[in-house]
């Protein structure tokens, strides 16, 4: 049963906006897919106008659809769950060669994807050595001063790269590349290295040499060896870092694994509109967001 509002204020503080959005899209994860909004009111416990609000909100960013009285799960949601899916898939995949990799070097190893100007990091493995190199599990850090970012982004479509540099090639540190044309000559070496270095183009101290996951078409991710004043190791590194991107591939769509995974999905038969939720992009919405 949910509590109603005046239970919930009175158990402890008012409730965030980012709570009262989950509750709004929890009243979905039920057997009817179509709610009215006294329905949401009922189910969520939050005022009608709060309500309301949210609800209008969510329409507006593809996460509900609405058909004359009634709400129910929209394509926004449905493409984010089965982002996260993928994203979840491709972690699994990579995790054992992270680990090899890191064996291997040393040194500390990510795992990134692109979303819009960004990497974002799906996986950091590494000790306490590597404490020195600022990053985390779901940090995100520009792609064009960064080896995972550049790696991607040469395997990207030119659209995508040009919508890059227009958002502006801001230094970071002395050693950033900051000229369109630069940018775009350092791109085509990397698609003809395989691999994209970064000496403190970032980070001042922080070097990395990273490799993109791909097979014939545009790269989907990157996986990357980063620390504290390996300049001198890079090209050493640079061929474990290929090899690893090529055993994640083969770990995804090597033979047989596409059928793996078209009996995994039709065993698990998850129920329709109810995608998993990715936080990172709720969190985008409500700090963009005129009401809060």
């Amino acid at each position: 049963m949910p509590l109603t509002t005046h239970a919930a204020e009175a158990s402890g503080p008012p409730p965030s906006l980012l709570e009262k959005a989950a509750r709004v899209l929890s009243a979905f994860q039920t057997g009817q897919p179509r709610l009215t909004l006294t329905e949401v009111v009922q189910r969520s416990g939050l005022p009608r106008s709060s309500a309301h609000r949210i609800l209008d909100q969510l329409v507006r960013q593809r996460w509900l659809e609405r058909e004359g009285r009634d709400y129910r799960l929209g394509m926004g949601m449905l493409e984010l769950g089965a982002l996260a899916s993928h994203h979840n898939r491709l972690r699994r995949a990579a995790l054992p060669h992270l680990h090899a990799l890191h064996e291997s070097t040393g040194h500390l190893v990510h795992l990134a994807v692109l979303d819009g100007a960004e990497v974002v990091y799906l996986e950091r493995i590494g000790g306490s050595l590597d404490s020195g190199v600022p990053s985390r599990v779901g940090g995100r850090q520009p792609a064009y001063c960064t080896a995972a970012g550049k790696a991607i982004l040469a395997f990207s479509d030119d659209s995508v790269v040009e919508s890059v540099i227009r958002q502006g090639l801001r230094p970071r540190t002395p050693r950033t590349i900051t000229r369109p044309e630069a940018f775009r000559s350092e791109l085509a070496m990397v698609r003809e290295r395989g691999v994209a270095f970064d000496c403190e183009e970032g980070f001042q101290g922080v070097f990395c040499v990273a490799a993109p996951l791909r097979g014939a078409g545009r790269a989907v991710a990157s996986v990357s060896v980063c620390g504290n004043g390996v300049h001198r190791e890079l090209e050493r590194i640079a061929p474990a870092v290929r090899g690893c991107t090529r055993s994640v591939w083969q770990a995804m769509f090597g033979p047989g694994q596409r059928a793996k995974q078209r009996a995994r999905t039709a065993a698990a038969r998850p129920e329709a509109g109810v995608p998993q939720p990715v936080m990172d992009n709720m969190m985008s919405w409500l700090r963009s967001s005129e009401w809060m």
